[in-house]
């Protein structure tokens, strides 16, 4: 297939380009800026989201699909500015849908566990009812409903990917968002930070998943997308760790260690995983490489100057 990624730069795009390029598509990678790192064989489309004069410019080919991952994401910063996410986010997507060419019947649209906000239920089913507890989740959930109304007038077929906490590296390229915990964590290990800081007792359960497991999800729902329907799918592994494991992991992987200055606790539920049992079964697809010390390991290779 003729396929265009959006944020083809960015940490997820790139992993999500080189598989697809492994599975023979044809891929184009839409960036803002030239000179911006696209995988070797991804073809650069020079576009902004938020200019669509210019973005219908850009769209010089006819392709089968599209794989939408540009988008603002730090969920703290969302509360700070959360017209500009919501304008990103949602306003971004809609501008994409209109420059689409008509050739293009597949939509996936990577999207996040932050659309379902604090549920009591856990393992998170996508039958939970979304209720976002921040501008980010709030932005992604709409960005959501519009790519899957515009499924369901029939102009294409549409998937959603709702996504915990990625990490891992692959083409030697770190998780850059040091507010994430692993990546803070390493660069505390890898002597870039002084020490981490951890809200409370370390205690809160979260599920990592390696950044190429993600990658291979979205080779696997584009590939099943069908026209006309539109589809919802958690992607993760269904297996928690807590802050606290995290530490002794990072510390384990890498002979370093991990100093951490505790704050004070913040309200947020103590345990978030997914139930993932649906891409399982729709998609034929499930996680390689998200051992918790693999995820590390890999992190930690990709970290300049690591293992100084």
């Amino acid at each position: 297939m003729r396929i265009l990624v959006t944020g083809a730069a960015g940490y997820v795009g790139y992993a999500v380009g080189l598989r697809l390029l492994a599975a023979g598509h044809r891929v184009s990678g839409l960036v803002r800026h030239a000179g911006r790192d696209v995988p070797p064989g991804v073809r650069p489309v020079i576009g902004d989201l938020l200019d669509p004069a210019g973005l219908r410019a850009v769209m010089d080919e006819p392709y089968d699909a599209v794989c939408h991952l540009a988008a603002l994401t730090r969920v703290r910063e969302s509360f700070a500015d959360p017209l500009r996410f919501f304008t990103a986010n949602v306003q971004g997507t809609v501008n994409l849908l209109e420059a689409l060419p008509r050739e293009t019947t597949r939509i996936v649209y990577g999207s996040t566990a932050a659309v379902y906000g604090t549920p009591d239920r856990q393992p998170i089913p996508e039958t939970q009812v979304p209720d976002p507890s921040s501008p980010y989740g709030a932005s992604k959930l709409a960005a959501e409903q519009v790519v899957r109304f515009h499924a369901r007038i029939g102009a294409a077929g549409a998937t959603v990917l709702r996504t915990f906490n990625v990490a891992g590296s692959v083409a030697g390229r770190p998780d850059p968002d040091r507010t994430r915990l692993i990546p803070a964590a390493l660069a505390v290990a890898a002597g870039h930070a002084p020490h981490l800081e951890i809200n409370g007792d370390g205690s809160a359960v979260r599920e990592y998943l390696h950044v190429d497991d993600l990658a291979a999800a979205h080779v696997r729902a584009l590939e099943t997308t069908e026209p006309g329907r539109d589809r919802v799918y958690n992607i993760g592994t269904g297996a928690g760790a807590s802050v606290l494991e995290v530490i002794t992991a990072v510390e384990d992987v890498t002979g370093r260690a991990v100093p951490a200055v505790r704050r004070p606790p913040r309200p947020e539920p103590p345990l978030l995983v997914c139930d993932a049992r649906a891409a399982r079964r729709d998609l034929g697809w499930r996680p390689a490489r998200s051992a918790l010390r693999e995820i590390i390991a890999d992190g930690w290779a990709a970290l300049p100057s690591a293992g100084g």
